[in-house]
């Protein structure tokens, strides 16, 4: 089973570090791939659905065949940690190809992608930066796998 987090945009230099450390240490758990597709370029004279639509055109090009796609956010369900390693668990027990859990650009989602999706999650809702929620969303997938072997560290 392969967990994909699938985002609009490459990590900036702030977060950059600690996204990349949590997603190693959450490969150890799961088969993880990060994927990157190039932000919309907005201008004054363009909509903002528009620029939407170019992106969840390229998030679909990018989702893997046989993936269950999770678009994160802020109108979707709230997990607990204990939930994301449950629904992770139980994919694997399934012999699911996987998940693709897709963290939108500046505008968020295109609203067609997220009904297209099979599920939503919202980590917050606040609505974050796109580096903040594919670090937290990191951390949670590192989070899961431990929660999934029993190891010491989720104390929640």
């Amino acid at each position: 089973m392969t967990v994909t987090v699938l985002a609009v945009g490459s990590p900036g230099r702030l977060l950059g570090p600690a996204i990349q450390d949590y997603e190693e240490r959450a490969a150890r758990y799961w088969k993880l791939e990060a994927r990157t597709v190039d932000p919309e370029k907005a201008t004054k004279n363009r909509a903002v659905d528009d620029v939407m639509a170019a992106e969840a055109d390229r998030l679909t090009a990018a989702t893997p065949d046989r993936s269950e796609v999770v678009a994160l956010t802020r109108t979707g369900k709230h997990w607990s940690s204990r939930d994301l390693a449950r629904y992770l668990n139980q994919l694997a027990v399934r012999g699911s190809e996987g998940a693709t859990f897709v963290i939108g650009g500046a505008y968020g989602l295109h609203p067609r992608f997220v009904r297209e999706a099979q599920r939503r999650l919202s980590l917050s809702s606040m609505t974050l930066p796109h580096d903040l929620a594919r670090l937290v969303l990191a951390e949670q997938l590192y989070r899961a796998g431990t929660i999934v072997r029993r190891e010491p560290y989720h104390k929640g």
